[in-house]
């Protein structure tokens, strides 16, 4: 596997080459410009999205925020986490987690939290392995 870079998307040309690789886990995304939009609305709201680059193309996602709450203090919030296909398994989300680990160490977070599907047992191994223990459940109402 060649040398991966990791760095954050700021441009509108880094919005577009990483819309497939979020469409991966966002299967809901249709427009790449509509996509662009709600990153940029998310990021007044501290979300940063962090792309693992491989030959000038990205292969992996992070999206995350800074937050505050009484129950944990500061801590990060993880709602994204996508790798291309064809780099599963490589390392790829590993080192994503670590330098999003280390982004919560740096800004002072308490915690490092994300949540993940009942039914997604690869995920939830992976995210055991990085050291991420479950402590309850999610819920959620559509209104």
């Amino acid at each position: 596997m060649s040398t991966l870079h990791l760095r954050h998307l700021e441009s509108d040309q880094d919005y577009a080459a990483s819309f497939e690789v979020m469409r991966a886990l966002r299967p809901h995304l249709t427009d790449p410009q509509a996509y662009a939009a709600q990153v940029r609305r998310q990021g007044e709201q501290s979300y940063r999205l962090l792309a693992a680059w491989q030959d000038d193309q990205v292969v992996g996602l992070a999206g995350y925020r800074l937050q505050e709450n009484l129950i944990y203090g500061r801590f990060l919030y993880l709602d994204d986490l996508v790798t291309a296909d064809h780099v599963r398994s490589q390392g790829v989300g590993a080192q994503l987690i670590a330098a999003v680990r280390e982004a919560a160490r740096q800004h002072g977070c308490a915690k490092f939290i994300l949540d993940t599907g009942l039914g997604n047992a690869l995920a939830q191994r992976f995210y055991f392995r990085q050291g991420l223990l479950s402590q309850g459940m999610h819920f959620a109402q559509a209104l």
